[in-house]
């Protein structure tokens, strides 16, 4: 089946709307952002998630800066998400998790 194709919110790649990730950039959320908790539809205007409860504001690893919870900083663009280390899944979560979203593994800390 065909998809529309729409452009990554990042970059502006034209992607495959249904798309998980954009293969330009790499972001894990090319046409919007969601909660690196519960996965639940976010925007940069709120202070917490609506499905979970969690701030969606933290301080990069990196610079030390208050930045949202996305895939990079907003100020350094240091990556915010480590790679699961379930060697089943891979999956990239967000630095803070305990635990993987897409395979329930608790997350070990550290980088």
């Amino acid at each position: 089946m065909a998809t529309y194709k729409k452009p990554c919110m990042h970059c502006k790649t034209l992607i495959d709307g249904d798309s998980r990730f954009c293969p330009t950039c790499g972001s894990r959320s090319p046409f919007g952002y969601v909660c690196p908790t519960c996965r639940t539809p976010i925007s940069k205007e709120q202070v917490a998630c609506p499905g979970c409860g969690r701030h969606l504001r933290v301080i990069c690893p990196y610079c030390g800066k208050p930045t949202f919870v996305a895939d990079k900083c907003e100020h350094c663009l240091g990556t915010l998400m480590v790679k699961c280390q379930n060697p089943r899944c891979g999956e990239m979560q967000f630095f803070e998790n305990q635990k993987c979203t897409a395979c329930g593994k608790r997350l070990k800390k550290g980088r």
